[in-house]
């Protein structure tokens, strides 16, 4: 009696399969050195059948950096939990993030440091995830602002820079935490909550920093002017 046929597997369930090997080579060796042979060997597939699936290999890391993306985003925004204190979930937030990243160490590569260096289209993907991710940390400060602050209007630009700069600091820390052996995601996320809450949560609580008296740069008068230079002696 001869043998069965193989079941087939269903489009989508082997193109999630391609997908993850193509993110593991990806970030491993970066979009240049990545191989299509390897990324096809490593899913148990057929190269022409990868290229069959998604067409060539700019669409395939950006299929990659779409997914990554999406998976980061929702991670974030599924972490937070909206009912604590705005210190909490600030925490909350970050160790979602953190988790994702060490969990995902070859999709954090290949978003962070791989995908911005590689065209301008694959740039433009990582930016726009990292504007939602931004702008979701926007809301978070401004509305942990409206709860604890006297004064619950914050300057808008204000807001959007604490975003931006906590946002930056996560992103180095994730690549910090990432090359360190034995930093844990919850050490990396209270790294970065011991940095940044002393900051944030006498901001919140209407005391913001100020520089102490004598530390300001004095004005600037305008470049000094060079010296004369100096006449040699007569011989």
């Amino acid at each position: 009696m001869g043998a069965g046929k193989t079941k087939r597997m269903p489009r989508a369930v082997r193109e999630q399969q391609m997908l993850d090997a193509a993110v593991s080579v990806f970030g491993r060796r970066g979009y240049m050195a990545a191989s299509m042979d390897e990324i096809a060997e490593l899913a148990g597939v057929s190269k022409p059948l990868v290229y069959l699936y998604l067409n060539s290999k700019d669409d395939l890391f950006s299929a990659c950096i779409g997914r990554e993306a999406r998976a980061l985003t929702e991670a974030v925004r599924a972490g937070v939990r909206p009912g604590l204190a705005a210190d909490g979930q600030l925490w909350s937030g970050l160790r979602a993030f953190f988790d994702h990243t060490a969990r995902h160490p070859d999709a954090w590569r290949m978003l962070h440091l791989h995908a911005r260096t590689h065209g301008e289209r694959f740039a433009a993907e990582v930016a726009a995830m990292r504007e939602e991710i931004v702008a979701f940390v926007t809301q978070l400060i401004a509305a942990a602002a409206r709860d604890a602050h006297r004064d619950p209007h914050l300057p808008e630009g204000e807001v959007a820079g604490l975003a931006e700069a906590l946002v930056g600091a996560a992103e180095s820390l994730a690549d910090w935490a990432g090359a360190t052996e034995g930093v844990t995601a919850r050490q990396a996320a209270a790294t970065l909550m011991n940095f940044a809450w002393a900051g944030l949560g006498d901001l919140m609580t209407g005391r913001p920093w100020s520089p102490p008296e004598g530390a300001e740069p004095t004005p600037d008068a305008g470049p000094v002017p060079d010296a004369e230079p100096v006449a040699q002696a007569a011989g």
